[in-house]
């Protein structure tokens, strides 16, 4: 097959052409070869009993249609009347297929990708949960063109069905995309299975997010964290055998032709996750050394808190009039940025921004970032930023408390801030507000601000502002 084309969006250049022996039409192998192998046509020719030819049964892949067939079967013909111009046909097929990509602008170079959410989960939460894979998938960079929804247990091999999967890298074909994305964490097993039946590029929920970190980590602490929570989740898919013999060494059992490149790679990556795990150390003390000065100085310390995107380095910037990077894309701020903020009377209080929480945040993220978290662990009082315009408001509230409540930070004085009111109804906003005892804002219009001013004085200095309101 490496002597016909590759290319993911086109016909790959080959026939395949054989013999039924028991007058049956094409089966279920044959349309599988024809889909994975993106063969221009599979054709399986009838064989009498006196040996002459019979009928020939034919098919063809078909791009993207409003029926989604995958497949034309074609009526079966003797083979005396196949028709001249089957060449031409398979080249206005192969022109359809690339159609869809001679059609993008030239300097729209954004990978294609298809989402896949395989649970049991009820198909309003599947949906939810693709909407934000596609919140992800936007912030990396990566154009969605389907979504695909299948509810079952996850299969141990393929995660999907194995008839799912051809349809999948069918739909793939069709519409141009390169990548599939899982909305789950792939075992190294699970993308060697996959990865044997397509080239398509195969990721996973976790592989995207630490995609979006890379991107827009800026500071070196920032790049040196996420390049440890790569390296923890590139280690175990190394290898998931073999370890007895990681380091051979000499004498019985040791005599041989040395280590495999899989062992060195696998060597280099501990080695080098040791090295930056004492640098994030490093920088854990080095933060701590100035919050200690803040402590000094009897500053007290606030941290802003939420799921990401929803306008915590917004409502910073525009609380300390500073110039932190916000956009509207999730992860946009990784490493803690303090700013001061001025209240009436000469008091001041250092207005923390942290990194944003979001639902099945991975382990190795948690792990490289504690340092980071540990700025929330020394605040007075926290400000949990809640994107009220959302329609799983709710869903991201409880992600958020229990994210804090693995972090032992859930008994922290907290306020609740429903930002982006602009964008909800009266009766929607006022509902929220008394669900949470949340103070309504819009991060983006200081007007609103005054209600949480006086809010964070009566928490920070209840002796003279007042007592302090229950959350």
């Amino acid at each position: 097959m490496e002597a016909y084309r590759r290319g993911r969006d086109r016909l790959c250049g080959l026939r395949l052409v054989h013999t039924h022996l028991s007058h049956e039409p094409l089966n279920d192998d044959d349309l599988t070869d024809l889909a994975l192998l993106r063969l221009d046509c599979v054709a399986a020719l009838e064989a009498l009993e006196d040996g002459l030819p019979g009928v020939v049964f034919q098919a063809h892949l078909l791009p993207d249609n409003p029926d989604e067939r995958p497949w034309e079967i074609l009526e079966p013909v003797s083979v005396h009347d196949l028709p001249d111009d089957f060449p031409s046909m398979i080249e206005a097929l192969d022109e359809e297929f690339v159609r869809l990509r001679r059609a993008r602008p030239a300097e729209d170079n954004r990978d294609r990708a298809i989402l896949v959410n395989v649970s049991q989960d009820t198909l309003t939460a599947a949906e939810d949960s693709l909407a934000e894979l596609r919140e992800l998938a936007r912030s990396a960079g990566i154009e969605v063109v389907h979504q695909i929804i299948q509810r079952r247990p996850a299969d141990p091999r393929f995660v999907m069905g194995k008839g799912k999967l051809k349809a999948t890298l069918i739909k793939a074909m069709q519409l141009g995309a390169e990548v599939v994305i899982f909305d789950l964490n792939l075992t190294s097993a699970q993308v060697a299975s996959i990865a044997s039946y397509t080239d398509l590029k195969v990721l996973d929920r976790t592989q995207v997010i630490l995609d979006i970190f890379a991107q827009h980590a800026k500071t070196r602490e920032g790049k040196i964290q996420v390049e440890l929570a790569q390296l923890r989740y590139l280690l175990p898919r190394l290898s998931a055998k073999h370890t007895a013999l990681s380091r051979l060494a000499g004498g019985i059992g040791g005599r041989g032709p040395g280590e495999t490149k899989l062992e060195v790679d696998r060597r280099r990556a501990k080695d080098r996750i040791a090295q930056l795990s004492h640098e994030v150390k490093k920088l854990g003390s080095r933060r701590k050394l100035r919050r200690g000065k803040r402590v000094r100085r009897s500053l007290p310390n606030v941290a802003i808190v939420g799921y990401t995107n929803a306008g915590k380095s917004t409502l910073i910037n525009n609380l300390t009039q500073s110039h932190v990077d916000a956009e509207d894309a999730l992860f946009a701020t990784l490493n803690p940025v303090s700013r001061r903020l001025r209240f009436p009377h000469e008091r001041e209080v250092i207005l923390t921004d942290t990194v944003g929480f979001i639902r099945n945040l991975p382990k190795d993220l948690m792990e490289a970032f504690k340092t980071t978290f540990e700025e929330v662990g020394e605040a007075d009082l926290l400000l949990h930023v809640l994107d009220a315009s959302s329609l799983d408001v709710d869903t991201k509230w409880e992600t958020v408390r229990g994210l804090l409540a693995e972090l032992q930070l859930d008994a922290k004085p907290m306020i609740v801030l429903l930002n982006k009111s602009d964008r909800c109804d009266a009766q929607h906003l006022q509902g929220l507000a008394a669900r949470y005892v949340g103070v309504p804002i819009c991060a983006r219009d200081r007007t609103t601000f005054e209600p949480l001013i006086t809010r964070m004085a009566q928490y920070l200095w209840p002796e003279s502002d007042g007592n302090i309101p229950t959350e």
